[in-house]
């Protein structure tokens, strides 16, 4: 999870020329759209939609999100990809890591791990949205943050916290208080660090999900651009954000 960024490459950032490689998925519009994605994203492009391609067996890709996080520790960037691929029938999910493993940077090794989710066993996909002002919400007022939420598994998450009675000076024990949300992946998008354009891209990827999953028609509105399932997991945090 720990690297430099790494130098870019010819082969791996190779624009038109990478794309063109991967012929079984970018027949259709959608499919290289998603390259093109992949290839502004720049994190191991052509390493990750061989991967995705592989994962799809031939699937024509319906809508896809693909969300790059970067974190900053210190002197190191930690950075990972999430890579939402959805098909008529299958939710692909792929998650890119990589590590350093000298200090020189020269020796670097990339975790990968896919998973492929049958769209009739997702049970939930929520939207949580945050509005800036909302006092003065106009309809044309962008979306500040958006948190996508997909369940399949019946895995579920505890966030829990010390419960209170509202009173500053008491020091009574009143035990913990705490929700239990359904949720197998979670990214959450900033218009800030991500720009409006990926929390819209997350909107029009949830709204093909649900058509999907739904057994709806799907929207020819056009979308622009692996964590394992958690049974029983109970965890600390007392925010929704990104799994990892």
């Amino acid at each position: 999870m720990t690297s430099q960024p790494p130098t870019p490459d010819p082969q791996q950032a190779g624009g038109k020329k990478a794309a063109g490689h991967h012929g079984s998925h970018t027949h259709s519009a959608q499919g290289q759209s998603l390259d093109t994605a992949l290839q502004q994203a720049g994190f191991y492009p052509l390493l990750v939609a061989d991967v995705v391609n592989d994962a799809l067996d031939g699937r024509d890709c319906v809508a896809h999100l693909v969300h790059l996080e970067t974190h900053f520790d210190r002197a190191e960037v930690r950075r990972h990809i999430t890579v939402l691929v959805l098909t008529r029938d299958m939710l692909v999910i792929t998650h890119v890591d990589d590590q350093q493993l000298d200090d020189a940077g020269e020796q670097i090794v990339a975790q990968i791990s896919t998973e492929s989710v049958p769209v009739a066993q997702i049970r939930s996909v929520v939207l949580s949205y945050m509005y800036a002002q909302p006092q003065n919400y106009k309809p044309s007022d962008p979306v500040r943050e958006l948190t996508l939420a997909i369940a399949w598994s019946g895995g579920q998450r505890l966030d829990m916290g010390p419960a209170s009675c509202g009173d500053p000076q008491c020091e009574a024990d009143h035990g913990y208080t705490g929700s239990i949300a359904q949720e197998d992946i979670v990214l959450r998008i900033s218009a800030e660090a991500d720009g409006p354009q990926a929390v819209q891209d997350a909107k029009l990827f949830a709204r093909a999900l649900r058509a999907v999953n739904t057994g709806s028609a799907a929207p020819s509105a056009h979308i622009p651009s692996t964590p394992r399932p958690r049974t029983g997991v109970f965890g600390t945090r007392l925010s929704r954000g990104h799994q990892r």
